[in-house]
């Protein structure tokens, strides 16, 4: 059943990734890519879920990896949304310059 539910992970977000990356190379901006390294962490997470299963590493392992994993998708999230608000408070900055 594990392996069942790992698979369905596996189905789901491999085009989600897919989705993220033709988003990224549609904008080719620092934040879309910072989007695509967090979704991809999803997929990474259910790669040492297999790892674990099949016996590649052991319990301890895959937590500590899950774990970090979770902290980087947080911390590229994170990164993305305050890329693009200092992106924009850039803008804002510019289009006051260029107006007076």
């Amino acid at each position: 059943m594990l392996l069942a539910v790992l698979l369905l992970a596996a189905l789901v977000t491999v085009p989600l990734v897919g989705l993220a990356l033709a988003a990224y190379l549609r904008r080719r901006s620092r934040s879309y890519l910072l989007v695509v390294l967090a979704v991809g962490t999803l997929l990474a997470r259910t790669g040492v879920a297999v790892a674990s299963v099949t016996g590649f590493f052991g319990g301890d392992v895959h937590h500590l990896l899950e774990h970090a994993l979770d902290a980087a998708m947080a911390s590229l999230v994170v990164a993305a949304v305050y890329y693009v608000r200092a992106s924009e408070r850039e803008a804002e900055y510019r289009t006051e310059e260029v107006d007076r």
